[in-house]
């Protein structure tokens, strides 16, 4: 099975949370359907891309990256890769890569969805977003990449300006499923 293929079956086999989302995964599935190339970078339109919130082994803190390009406090995330073999796979591996934390753990997924205009071929284009969760070992240590001005970590509730709601909700409900699985303590 391609990564294409894979994308289809991850969206057609995910219940959106919000109508608003429920919509956008329709319009990626039939951005998928019309467009062979839809998760490479190569699709002048717009390409499926995989971004992630990586969350402090408690699911107290998001770490951040604040993006050079688009100047705001964003979760790690980009373009799949040829080697990518599900989105899954290239949510993980944009995590790592950006913050040089190894071990990290995917949590399941799609959590969200997001469309944002972008400048990949002028004069814009669109990223798809679709978006996932990441829990970091205990005392987890970041190293910044190129791809990043600086690297934060920040509590959920308290995530800094400049981002967007997408940002501050894809935290959100990465700690809820963080903490909705993890083992109740006893009282």
């Amino acid at each position: 099975m391609t990564l294409h293929e894979r994308a289809l079956a991850a969206l057609s086999g995910w219940s959106a949370p919000t109508s608003g989302e429920e919509s956008l995964r329709e319009e990626f599935l039939s951005h998928l359907g019309r467009y062979d190339d839809a998760m490479w970078r190569s699709c002048a339109p717009g390409h499926l891309t995989a971004t992630t919130a990586v969350l402090s082994h408690d699911g107290c803190k998001v770490l951040l990256t604040l993006h050079p390009k688009a100047g705001m406090w964003l979760p790690m995330g980009g373009h799949c890769e040829p080697a990518d073999l599900s989105l899954e796979e290239a949510a993980l591996r944009e995590a790592t890569e950006e913050s040089g934390i190894a071990g990290l753990r995917l949590l399941p997924g799609p959590l969200a969805l997001d469309r944002h205009r972008v400048w990949c071929h002028p004069p814009h284009s669109w990223h798809l977003d679709v978006e996932y969760g990441a829990v970091a070992p205990p005392g987890a240590e970041f190293v910044i990449s190129e791809e990043s001005l600086e690297l934060r970590w920040v509590p959920v509730e308290d995530i800094p300006e400049p981002t967007d709601e997408a940002t501050r909700r894809l935290a959100r409900r990465a700690r809820a499923l963080l903490l909705d699985a993890s083992p109740q303590r006893p009282a």
